[in-house]
C-alpha cells in the first residue's frame, strides 16, 4: 500500500505560480510512474501530466503544456508539478496519483483508470 499527500495547493491570482508536492510513503518510490489530475467543479476528472518511473519521459495535456511542468525525486519520494502562468480555468482540486510500472507510452501514463494508488487531493483557486 502506498500513501500519496499532495500539498501546496492556495488562493492565487491569474498569473501567478504554485508548486505542488506529492510525497509517497514507499521505499520503492522509483519504480513508480507518477500523474497529476486535476477536478474542476461541475467537471469530470481529467489528465493534467505524467512522469515515467525514471523521470526521462513526461507528458501533458494541451490545456497546461509550456505552463506546467512535472518533476521528481526519487530521493526523496516525492513529485511535483510546477505550475505557471496561472488561469481561473486552472482552478480545480489536483490530486497525484502512483502506478508501479516501467511503461513510458502517453496511453499508459495518462490515464487515470491504470494507477493504482491515489492522494487526498490539493484545492487550487486561480481568481481573476
Amino acid at each position: 500500500q502506498v500513501q500519496l499527500v499532495e500539498s501546496g495547493g492556495g488562493l492565487v491570482q491569474a498569473g501567478d505560480s504554485l508548486r505542488l508536492s506529492c510525497a509517497a510513503s514507499t521505499r520503492t518510490f522509483s519504480a513508480y510512474a507518477m500523474g497529476w489530475f486535476r477536478r474542476a467543479p461541475g467537471k469530470e476528472r481529467e489528465f493534467v501530466a505524467a512522469i515515467s518511473w525514471i523521470g526521462i519521459t513526461s507528458y501533458y495535456a494541451d490545456s497546461v503544456k509550456g505552463r506546467f511542468s512535472i518533476s521528481r525525486d526519487n530521493a526523496k519520494n516525492t513529485a511535483y508539478l510546477q505550475m505557471n502562468s496561472l488561469k481561473p480555468e486552472d482552478t480545480a482540486v489536483y490530486y497525484c496519483a502512483a502506478r508501479r510500472t516501467s511503461a513510458s507510452d502517453r496511453p499508459t501514463l495518462a490515464s487515470a483508470a491504470l494507477y493504482d494508488y491515489w492522494g487526498q487531493g490539493t484545492q487550487v483557486t486561480v481568481s481573476s
